[in-house]
């Protein structure tokens, strides 16, 4: 028989290397000029905080301070061109603003309230308030570095996205005018093959790997097909794909016939692939889609790019695959982050938002526009199949209180150029109480091997001890 290409994939599940953490999250403190932190622990910012509506270009706004900005371009159509504090750190989330090349992300979202007042007439524009939390976004993006990667970093109970980076990034105040310097910037990043311009924490999905086992933990016990996580399961070991010959292996001994709880310490992808079978396709689906799987309407209020689950008529080796994150199972980082937040939060999810809210030009104060913070708390997975996750997370990190899963996707055999990927989702309560759930994702060199996850497991403990 041959085995599955990833046999020796294995690295314990779980992140037990935190510290008692507490995120410190209860006091504002001053930043610098271009939005980076001068302290730990500042709040997102509230409407009332946000700079006056203005004449020119509007802004967006992160912990009280405007992280964009405007002046004067000379052109008589565009009288303004945007500027920007910070600009790649702040990438991800504000998106770019160009007199060439038009608008995205929450520049383009909200065009017409940052735009409101560049023509005069007495009309004034608005600004944007967003949910960012600087310490931890600086945290998130010096840590990622120049690697291609995406961070995030969601409130579990209020859906405030505090975290958004994407790597590399980019500075969108490079091509904002429309001079031949503007051109040549943004044809240098067209062309460039690591996709400055491409948001991998909201457009891009991959392989989700081993952190997808979670969402199978909890359709085996949502459908009743065990009654708890420490029922011992059926899967053997090594485990045969059905109608294949290929074998799917573990390097850790407890995995054969391994209850939830072990398999999720273990990272047994006999165990998952096992349950998938067990559960059927339909199933599985449906567990996922609960999720947020194959919903190709999400926005925050950006819109992000749809996490798939297989459809249609899928084969029982395909469905053993896709249990293990593999197969036509594609995630963002976002999504990861939202799966942790659901088990962290009981069972119920609400929706991710990253503006808090939008000052218009009048001064009237308005919800983001998929209003994730007046959204009543949706029912995903029942209570007590949280609680059971929960304490699977809890007793594999050794009781610590960030508890998490990591997993990596190695390259195809044979592919050429094709790199792995390490992932990392976790939670944790700061001081106040509140949830924070985290999801981390580094590709290239590094990932994956010998080295594992480690790369987004290094990521989120930085992000950890900003927040401690």
């Amino acid at each position: 028989m041959k085995p599955i290409s990833r046999r020796r994939t294995f690295l314990p599940a779980v992140l037990a290397l935190f510290p008692l953490l507490t995120l410190g999250c209860s006091a504002r403190t001053d930043t610098d000029g271009a939005g980076g932190p001068k302290g730990k622990g500042p709040s997102p910012a509230s409407a009332d905080d946000a700079p006056r509506p203005v004449e020119g270009l509007g802004n967006i706004i992160v912990a009280g301070r405007p992280v964009t900005g405007s002046k004067p371009s000379g052109h008589a159509k565009l009288p303004y061109q945007r500027t920007y504090a910070a600009g790649p750190l702040y990438a991800a989330v504000t998106g770019y603003r160009s007199m060439a090349y038009g608008q995205a992300g929450l520049e383009g979202v909200y065009n017409d309230v940052l735009s409101a007042g560049v023509k005069g007439h007495g009309s004034l524009s608005g600004n944007v308030v967003t949910t960012i939390r600087p310490d931890l976004q600086t945290a998130a993006a010096d840590a990622l570095g120049s690697r291609k990667g995406a961070a995030v970093a969601v409130d579990a109970s209020s859906g405030r996205i505090l975290a958004l980076v994407s790597t590399p990034s980019y500075d969108p105040s490079a091509f904002s005018g429309y001079f031949p310097s503007d051109e040549k910037a943004w044809k240098e990043l067209e062309a460039d093959s690591d996709k400055p311009k491409l948001n991998r924490a909201l457009r891009e999905a991959v392989e989700p790997r081993e952190t997808f086992h979670l969402v199978v933990a909890a359709a085996a016990l949502e459908k009743g097909l065990y009654r708890s996580v420490d029922e011992a399961t059926r899967a053997p070991l090594p485990y045969t794909l059905p109608g294949t010959t290929t074998e799917l292996t573990s390097d850790a001994a407890p995995c054969a016939r391994a209850s939830i709880r072990t398999a999720i310490r273990y990272s047994c992808d006999n165990v998952f692939a096992s349950l998938a079978v067990e559960l059927g396709h339909s199933s599985l689906a449906a567990t996922a889609e609960a999720f947020g799987f194959n919903d190709d309407e999400s926005d925050v209020p950006v819109r992000v790019v749809e996490s798939t689950y297989p459809t249609g008529d899928v084969r029982e080796s395909e469905v053993a695959l896709s249990g293990i994150g593999t197969g036509g199972v594609r995630v963002t980082p976002l999504k990861m982050a939202e799966v942790m937040a659901v088990i962290a939060n009981g069972g119920r999810s609400v929706a991710p938002s990253v503006v808090d809210s939008v000052v218009l030009g009048d001064g009237t104060v308005q919800k983001p526009k998929n209003a994730a913070s007046s959204a009543p708390r949706r029912r995903v997975i029942g209570q007590s199949t949280a609680v059971q996750l929960q304490s699977a997370l809890k007793d594999a990190s050794g009781g610590k209180s960030a508890v998490g899963t990591t997993g990596w996707v190695a390259p195809p055999t044979g592919s050429y150029g094709s790199e792995p990927t390490a992932w990392s989702v976790s939670y944790a309560r700061d001081k106040s109480g509140r949830l924070i759930a985290i999801a981390v994702r580094v590709d290239g060199p590094g990932s994956g091997g010998t080295g594992g996850a480690r790369p987004a497991v290094d990521v989120t403990e930085q992000m950890w001890s900003t927040l401690s």
